[in-house]
């Protein structure tokens, strides 16, 4: 596991493989280094500065020029990479500066990274840190659990240590405060990845519980899995119908985080995840092209495991529950068809129409479980739910729906902060109608392909009552195939650092 410290030692008296020396794009007239940059040309003989009067390096966004040190400092190499303009650096450029940084080292093999870190006029010390710190966790991960190790192939290099090099005049303190933070919730969105990035045979509904479990042990949360018995006496005959064509059993599970050293009755706020393990379309099954990423029809899921787990390492003050709704939807002689008709949880009928819209099924035992058993101040839901979210927003953002407009407005702040990007969009009286069945009291599919998402929101909002509601529907940001300095191809993890994010913000939000 790489280690991110924040050190206040001139960083050119520090032994290390690589001194990453980061400067924001130049002026014709203000060509000078200042702060550590600084002391770092000084030390080399003025050759940062060379660089910079030759037009060798302009501090672009992204571009490098390397120094070898010849042994003036202890550093093995020294390199200078560009920012580009100043006034463009926000959280997520710092975020991906540590992305890059890690990344470079990882090329070079070195196995020390130091970072000089420049003195952002925008961004405070402990926010820049914190934002280090995250896009070097997330820059440095890898799924490569399944690969052979020792192979031609195999080319992986781990660096075992970030040392963040602040001026001498920053708040240390703060700074590795905003460290320790920043490398928890990487590290629980990267936990997040793994359980996504899992193939679906390796994961089912059982093993996704047990990871669950584990993840409780580890950190001290209350897991509680409702199994097949269990499930039958709560009459949750929504989830037991989309698992049953397949031998691997549905499970509802629940992470509880009450904070510690708090007496005072908390008000409850639940994270609910579509934990779809592999979802085949089941006897509407979908094509073949593509089909392989649908083990990351649990991402909802993984990321309420990763919020949870950071819940418990940062001791978030709030009484917070993830409730999963773990099923694997597959065809066979036991599947649930298109005309059935169920009962879910909460007494509600539903006509089955297409057997691939299972995840607002599955929910809907699920978000009737959070309401009931913890009668929650709000429920916010992540689900890998409709390709027409992918239609209306690409993989650019996240689709927003509620019931609560100042419970949307705090999750889309969050969002913009973490830039896991979310975007509202309608849930009108129209979209509910659409939903309505003639022959139960719902269908789980609304107007054929007429705003496929907002009438699949509609369906859920069924079963969340009057509680205060945000569901996140995020199947165009689960998982990608465009990577930037902190996102491989494949899961991303993404809701762990938004959830985490607004519960930052809770403090006065009322909802009535």
């Amino acid at each position: 596991m790489m280690l991110v410290t924040a050190d206040s030692r001139n960083p050119v008296e520090v032994g290390t493989d690589l001194l990453l020396v980061p400067i924001a794009a130049l002026d014709e007239d203000k060509r000078r280094l200042s702060g550590r940059a600084a002391a770092v040309d000084r030390a080399l003989g003025g050759r940062l500065s060379a660089a910079i009067e030759t037009g060798d390096f302009r501090g672009k966004p992204g571009q490098k020029h390397w120094i070898h040190p010849d042994g003036a400092i202890p550093a093995k190499r020294v390199m200078m990479l560009g920012l580009g303009k100043e006034s463009e650096l926000d959280m997520d450029a710092i975020r991906k500066l540590g992305g890059r940084a890690v990344q470079d080292a990882m090329a070079r093999r070195a196995a020390k990274l130091t970072v000089v870190v420049p003195p952002f006029r925008r961004v405070k010390v402990a926010t820049a840190a914190q934002a280090l710190a995250e896009g070097a966790i997330l820059g440095a991960y890898r799924f490569d659990e399944y690969k052979s190790k020792g192979t031609d192939d195999d080319v992986s290099f781990d660096v075992a240590a970030v040392q963040l090099s602040f001026d001498g005049k920053a708040d240390l303190r703060a700074a590795r405060r905003s460290v320790k933070k920043g490398t928890i919730l990487a590290e629980c969105q990267n936990l997040a990845r793994d359980l996504s990035n899992q193939p679906g045979n390796v994961l089912p509904p059982i093993e996704l519980a047990r990871c669950a479990q584990k993840t409780g042990r580890e950190v001290g949360l209350k897991v509680k899995v409702l199994g097949v018995p269990e499930l039958k006496k709560r009459k949750y005959e929504a989830i037991l119908a989309v698992g049953q064509g397949s031998s691997n059993p549905p499970r509802i599970v629940v992470m509880e985080h009450a904070p510690a050293g708090r007496k005072k009755k908390l008000e409850t706020i639940c994270f609910v995840g579509k934990g779809v393990t592999f979802d085949s379309g089941g006897i509407s099954i979908k094509p073949s092209a593509g089909m392989d990423e649908m083990k990351h029809d649990m991402s909802g899921a993984a990321a309420v495991v990763g919020a949870l787990r950071a819940c418990a390492l940062l001791n978030v003050p709030y009484h917070v529950v993830g409730i999963i709704g773990a099923a694997e939807n597959m065809p066979s002689g036991s599947a649930y068809r298109p005309g059935d008709v169920i009962r879910a949880g909460s007494g509600k009928t539903i006509e089955v129409l297409n057997t691939d819209a299972e995840g607002r099924v599955v929910l809907a035992d699920a978000l009737y479980h959070a309401r009931k058993e913890f009668n929650p101040m709000a429920i916010i839901d992540l689900a890998t739910l409709t390709g027409a979210m992918v239609v209306s927003l690409g993989h650019w953002a996240t689709g927003a729906f509620g019931n609560n407009d100042r419970l949307l407005d705090r999750v889309q702040r969050a969002g913009e902060a973490t830039a896991e990007r979310v975007w509202p969009m309608p849930l009108w009286e129209e979209h509910r109608k659409a939903v309505k069945s003639e022959i139960a009291d719902l269908k789980n599919t609304g107007a054929g392909r007429e705003a496929g998402s907002s009438t699949a929101a509609a369906f859920l909002q069924a079963f969340v009552g009057d509680t205060p509601w945000v569901h996140l529907d995020i199947a165009g940001t689960g998982w990608t195939s465009r990577t930037n300095s902190y996102q491989t191809r494949g899961a991303t993890g993404v809701g762990v650092r938004l959830l985490m994010e607004l519960l930052d913000d809770w403090k006065g939000l009322r909802l009535d």
